[in-house]
């Protein structure tokens, strides 16, 4: 496959292919409409997907370190989770699962617990 090159000018020049008015006038009942009539529009999310520490962390958006420091563990723990080197025990399992449901909530019990320790 060639490389295309394009200057900023006529990338930005192009007419988009989004059409922003009719995705500002969607609304739930036709996202449900939609998912209803093709169910592959909307996959079904599972619980590893959820949990998963580095989509997480990307939806976060916080470094492994900065994750690691916030979970309480160490940054190389968090490395093997995320390359798949290491299973993730399940009180881990169960600490990711509540920081996927409440973000803010639960780094913040986690901040509280060790600047009371």
């Amino acid at each position: 496959m060639a490389i295309v090159r394009k200057a900023l000018k006529t990338i930005r020049a192009t007419k988009s292919r989004i059409d922003h008015a009719k995705l500002r006038a969607t609304d739930d009942d036709d996202i449900a409409r939609q998912i209803a009539e093709d169910e592959d529009t909307a996959p079904e999310v599972t619980l590893d997907m959820l949990i998963a520490p580095a989509n997480l962390r990307r939806r976060l958006n916080m470094t492994q370190e900065q994750f690691s420091l916030a979970l309480g563990v160490p940054v190389a723990t968090l490395r093997n989770w995320e390359q798949g080197r290491n299973a993730i025990d399940p009180a881990a399992r169960s600490l990711l699962l509540l920081v996927a449901r409440d973000p803010k909530a639960t780094l913040a019990a986690l901040a509280a617990a060790r600047s009371a320790a």
